[in-house]
């Protein structure tokens, strides 16, 4: 296997607990002790080394994928919030770094399948959809491209447990003359305009591919229910906070609300 660094700080289990808590995920497969992707037609084994991880194979297109999906991008050390909660969870997580979506269709075809319903119960349905129209690796699939999903009927995602509406919204998603590349280069604001054009995407789905795809520092996705569960608990004062509280509490974040949003989450996920 071939030696990655990482930034540091960087703890292997802590950045990769997602792929674990919910469940299997077909996409990014938790095996053993190490998590497998596929990338045009082959899988690679990522496992924890001493100031980095192990890659096998590793070249010049697994590298980026790699380093996305563990986060490097983040600046940790620049991270130092001037709250009581979140100092504590930074010291308790210490090189916990976000996991990124490496692919911009499996990011939002996951936050649409993830509306109103569990994460696991979401999850569920994403692994029929991937084993159906994904190509296999050894363990692995490669997630379905919008090329393949463009063909497809919205009774074949009914029948994998998507509800009409999203059967609808994915395959809208597929068919839309989305660039990708045109949207990672402009400003939040630009980004959220032009996702929330096409149906099924409304802030939500947007904001969380601010923050889990482009890892977009101010991104804050007030108005997610996990999200608002969290920062109501460690600053509600015992009671329920709204949206629009929870976007005002993400302010005193600033510049660092995405990187406050996964702590919070994850800290309240990990025991003290």
């Amino acid at each position: 296997m071939a030696f990655l660094a990482l930034p540091r700080p960087f703890d292997f289990e802590l950045t990769t607990e997602r792929f674990r808590v919910f469940g299997p995920d077909l996409a990014s497969l938790w095996h053993e002790g190490g998590l497998h992707r596929v990338l045009d037609g082959r899988e690679f084994r990522i496992e924890p080394a001493t100031g980095g991880v192990e890659v096998e194979p590793l070249d010049e297109e697994i590298r980026p994928v790699v380093l996305t999906l563990l986060g490097a991008d983040f600046d940790l050390d620049a991270f130092r919030p001037n709250d009581a909660v979140l100092t504590g969870l930074v010291k308790r997580l210490r090189g916990f770094r976000p996991p990124l979506a490496p692919d911009p269709f499996e990011m939002l075809v996951g936050a649409i399948s993830a509306q109103q319903i569990s994460l696991r119960a979401a999850l569920a349905v994403r692994n029929r959809f991937v084993e159906q129209y994904g190509a296999r690796g050894e363990l692995a699939y490669a997630f379905p491209t919008p090329e393949r999903i463009a063909k497809v009927a919205p009774d074949d995602l009914r029948a994998l447990g998507f509800s009409l509406r999203k059967a609808e919204y994915v395959l809208g998603l597929a068919r839309a003359d989305l660039d990708y590349g045109a949207l990672a280069t402009m400003p939040d604001e630009e980004v959220k305009a032009a996702l929330v054009q096409l149906p099924g995407i409304g802030e939500w789905t947007a904001d969380w591919f601010l923050a889990r795809h482009l890892a977009r520092p101010r991104a804050w996705p007030a108005g997610d229910l996990a999200l608002r569960k969290v920062v109501s608990a460690f600053y509600g004062d015992g009671r329920p906070l709204t949206t629009e509280e929870v976007r005002t509490i993400g302010k005193r974040f600033d510049p660092f609300q995405n990187l406050s949003a996964h702590y919070l989450l994850t800290g309240s996920r990990l025991p003290a």
